[in-house]
């Protein structure tokens, strides 16, 4: 399929010699944001959902929270960028780092820095730290789903050249770079997988275990189950993405960060896959805690 290129920006304009440009990516962050702040304010205005204690935070504290993680998904998704992926360009270029309208962010740095922040604001306020981060698993799957829909907008982060009937092809020099392919190289269109599994789908799960299982009563759960979703997802989608170019060598032509031979780890899987096991593990925390905590039924008369 044709790629449908409708640019990189909603619009721009020349005042002065200066462009000014709502792009894509911005909006998929607004969007994000704002979608994911309208979900947490659902959920804690239905105490039904929570436990005896009640929802963490009310809405006075989402919007103060909202602050805290816009300043960790901005500085941790650059600073995880820097050191993940390009740490020696960065070394030599130290200036570039703030210059995040350039591009480059990390999911993972993003996601750290997200912890930060929730873990210092939960501090100051005395908050639940794990019902926060249930609150949080929540809100975060409309911001990865609209991201990685401006990833593909943007023609970037696509993936390895194959002939399934729904490969796209991708504009641009690079993209077109496809060894042993003649004619048009066609790709993988990973950053909608990515956005499938990690935005829609595992969105529509969160929420139907929120809504409809009573899991925000098991403090921990729903964030374990964002954690191993998009863990499992991303790792999944590593397997058509093309490699970070930085990894590849003629050893290595997949671009594995740890490898041994022709068996080996990308950087999204090196990173994600202990994202689902941590989340596995807080899932069976939070049930045990849950079991442990209810009170006993009584024996049918």
């Amino acid at each position: 399929m044709p790629f449908p290129d409708i640019g990189t920006d909603l619009f721009s304009f020349d005042i002065g010699g200066v462009t000014f440009a709502l792009r894509w990516y911005a909006l998929a962050y607004i969007f994000g944001i704002l979608i994911g702040w309208r979900i947490c304010s659902s959920a804690i205005s239905r105490p039904a959902l929570w436990t005896s204690a009640g929802p963490p935070l009310d809405r006075t504290q989402i919007e103060d929270l909202l602050t805290w993680i816009i300043i960790g998904v901005i500085a941790g998704g650059r600073l995880g960028f820097v050191l993940f992926y390009q740490p020696a360009y960065y070394l030599a270029n130290p200036l570039e780092i703030l210059m995040v309208w350039q591009g480059g962010m990390s999911f993972h740095g993003g996601f750290a820095g997200v912890v930060i922040a929730a873990l210092l604001f939960c501090l100051r306020q005395n908050a639940s730290l794990l019902s926060t981060g249930d609150l949080l698993a929540l809100a975060t799957p409309p911001g990865l789903f609209l991201g990685r829909l401006a990833n593909f907008t943007n023609n970037e982060l696509w993936g390895r050249p194959t002939d399934v009937p729904w490969a796209v092809i991708f504009p641009g020099e690079v993209a077109q770079a496809c060894p042993g392919v003649s004619g048009l190289c066609a790709r993988h269109p990973s950053q909608l997988y990515e956005a499938v599994l990690e935005g829609l789908i595992l969105g529509i799960l969160l929420i139907y275990l929120a809504w409809g299982r009573g899991w925000l009563k098991m403090p921990g759960a729903l964030a374990g189950v964002f954690l191993t979703g998009y863990g499992l997802a991303r790792s999944f989608v590593e397997m058509f993405r093309q490699p970070d170019q930085q990894f590849v060598t003629a050893d290595n032509p997949i671009g594995h960060a740890l490898h041994f031979g022709e068996w080996g780890l990308t950087m999204g899987q090196l990173l994600s896959m202990p994202m689902a096991l941590v989340g596995l593990a807080l899932i069976v925390f939070a049930r045990r805690e849950r079991g442990r905590t209810a009170p006993p039924r009584r024996a049918a008369m």
